[in-house]
């Protein structure tokens, strides 16, 4: 038997819940005010208005009027759903009138409980919002008496058939477990460092993805990002190599990159890591594969110029299809929606090829999460799909004998090292960039350092570096080298 599922309106939120709600259940969205508990009701309803689905809108907070607006504003169409406005009026404010909500066996002489069971009798909802379940916690006579009540309601309505999706407000001095319990799925959202978050934390007769996934309130109503977790089973795919597009730094590779793996290029600021990998990137580009550069440290306009002084075509490759050049902001981004921009690049795009300049920006994105964790989850996703995967990593010492700052090294299959080096002939000094390959698990490689120069005419890596060369920064004041 297939088992039903309803979309909650939401695609990322569906992806979590492996399909959608189960048809015929419970769910509560906990959380407190502010976080998009009724724009993520009001996906639900639409959704299901959409299909053919009566809809029901219980309020007991927001008025009718206002509710139908805010919805509007946020490009909701709510002519599909019916409200029941069960908020207090000014008139009962004037006459001390009170609230009472009773179980469906009392329903004929409580007038609230008849209002809702004549609203379900003429509507028939196979969908239904209530916002919120916290407004029923005051009108009981006792804790007791309302998980009674409440209880007995939410019975009532998946009863007849309907998915109940309900909200509640949460704080220490009053927490909802009680609606925990009688719900067959709860969904936890709260504010974030910098955005909010969505958790699955029960999900009766399913499996679900867990953890905090970002939940972003836009104008057009909520989005969801999924957590990124890298598929079991790896796609299989032709492992070819990758040429750099400098004859010689492809000799000391053992005939270039693999596909499919992980290259760190790592070394201090200014030493020409983006210039090299942007080397890499344009010429796979050129080659036809599809390739997308992620650039958290420099607007892609002045990467491109800069890119293309020194030979790069990366304006025409760009203009042919095979590169993007993708500008993020750290601050904007965090690291589920940067995994989802990638990973929709990957499945939308077929891209073959991504570079992330820097990782230190990636960290800014982040906001204080686990970096090696995010990083690890994405570049296995990305290797699992055979995408070849270039970090760039800059070192905060002009010379070290690190490799990164952050830890991140078991992740790469290969290691660029870049470097600052003096090379003293003669008593006279030249500051050189040098390359090295420290890493590489699918070949050999040669274990020299290379001269790297960068030109109008291009990229080129010149003889291995002999002699006497010490670390620049290492010399003592005055030592002329005599």
């Amino acid at each position: 038997m297939v088992e039903t599922r309803a979309s909650s309106g939401i695609a990322g939120l569906d992806e979590i819940l492996f399909g959608g709600f189960i048809a015929g259940r419970s769910y509560l969205i906990s959380g407190p005010p502010g976080t998009g508990k009724t724009t993520l009701g009001w996906h639900f309803l639409q959704t299901g208005a959409a299909a053919g689905e009566p809809a029901l809108f219980v309020t007991f907070g927001e008025a009718e009027p206002e509710l139908r607006e805010n919805a509007r504003r946020t490009g909701f169409d709510t002519s599909g759903t019916e409200v029941l406005d069960l908020s207090p009026s000014s008139e009962m404010f004037a006459e001390m009138q009170t609230y009472d909500i009773f179980s469906a066996s009392e329903v004929e002489r409580e007038p609230i409980t008849r209002r809702i069971v004549a609203a379900i009798d003429r509507i028939g909802p196979r969908r239904v919002f209530v916002d919120s379940m916290t407004s029923l916690r005051y009108l009981a006579t006792d804790v007791h008496e309302y998980r009674r009540q409440a209880l007995s309601f939410v019975r009532y309505l998946v009863g007849r058939g309907a998915i109940l999706l309900m909200t509640s407000e949460i704080s220490a001095e009053q927490p909802d477990d009680d609606l925990r319990f009688l719900a067959d799925g709860v969904l936890e959202v709260a504010l974030g460092p910098r955005t909010r978050t969505i958790r699955v934390t029960k999900l009766r007769g399913s499996d679900f993805r867990s953890g905090a996934h970002t939940l972003r309130l836009t104008e057009r109503g909520a989005v969801v990002f999924p957590r990124l977790v890298p598929e079991p089973n790896p796609a299989p795919f032709e492992a070819t190599q990758i040429r750099t597009g400098v004859a010689e730094l492809d000799r000391v590779l053992d005939g270039g990159i693999e596909r499919g793996t992980v290259t760190l290029i790592t070394g201090p600021t200014g030493v020409g890591k983006t210039t090299l990998t942007m080397q890499v990137v344009t010429t796979a580009a050129l080659a036809g594969h599809r390739a997308a550069v992620y650039t958290f440290d420099e607007r892609a306009e002045t990467l491109t110029r800069r890119c293309e002084t020194v030979g790069m075509p990366v304006g025409a490759q760009i203009e042919a299809g095979t590169l993007r050049v993708l500008e993020i902001e750290s601050l904007r981004y965090g690291a589920d929606e940067f995994a989802n921009l990638v990973r929709r690049g990957v499945l939308d795009r077929d891209t073959e090829i991504v570079m992330i300049d820097s990782v230190a920006g990636y960290r800014v994105a982040i906001a204080g999460e686990d970096l090696v964790e995010r990083l690890h989850a994405l570049c296995r996703y990305l290797v699992n799909a055979g995408v070849t995967v270039l970090l760039i990593n800059e070192l905060q010492e002009l010379v070290t004998s690190k490799v990164s700052d952050a830890g991140i090294s078991y992740l790469a299959d290969n290691i660029v090292q870049m470097r600052y080096v003096e090379e003293i002939v003669d008593h006279s000094s030249r500051l050189l960039r040098g390359v090295g390959v420290l890493k590489k698990r699918l070949s050999g490689f040669e274990n020299t350092i290379r001269e790297l120069t960068i030109s109008e005419r291009g990229l080129a890596l010149g003889r291995p570096l002999a002699g006497v060369i010490t670390p620049f920064v290492e010399r003592r004041v005055g030592d002329n080298g005599a």
